[in-house]
């Protein structure tokens, strides 16, 4: 991927989305069908005070968001866009206060329609998934849109 491109997702993902902001997301890697975001812990992301674990709408959060980021990386223009039709996500272990990383990679894309497999984890723990799930995006062609 160019990094002019890369910069220009990297821009959009971190800074003009508001609540992205807010989380703090980060865009690592974007390569053709596959990306890597990362989310910073912070305290006020706690969901479980006892354990005290990440909130699950974080982790599905960056889950999402990462799956609309490899999605970008099929898209024929920039004007093209994406939205999520359905998310899947299988929480296997608690968040830790350590940054949490999401891995998106493409299963098929096709004109309207890709389907993603995601994962979380914490850095050093791929093989130990926070959680995994299946995102399913709708693709909007800037040719198609009447609106």
């Amino acid at each position: 991927m160019d990094q002019d491109v890369f910069e220009m997702v990297k821009e959009f993902m971190e800074n003009n989305i508001p609540f992205n902001r807010f989380l703090g997301m980060r865009l690592v890697t974007l390569e053709q069908g596959r990306a890597v975001m990362e989310l910073p812990f912070r305290p006020e992301l706690i969901g479980d005070p006892f354990r005290p674990a990440l909130h699950g709408g974080v982790i599905s959060t960056l889950l999402d968001t990462c799956g609309g980021a490899a999605v970008f990386t099929t898209l024929t223009s920039v004007d093209d866009r994406t939205s999520t039709v359905d998310l899947r996500v299988d929480y296997l272990r608690p968040g830790r206060q350590e940054l949490l990383r999401a891995e998106a990679r493409i299963v098929r894309a096709g004109n309207r329609v890709a389907v993603v497999d995601l994962c979380a984890y914490h850095p050093g723990g791929r093989d130990k998934p926070v959680a995994t799930g299946t995102g399913v995006y709708n693709i909007r062609r800037a040719g198609d849109r009447t609106s």
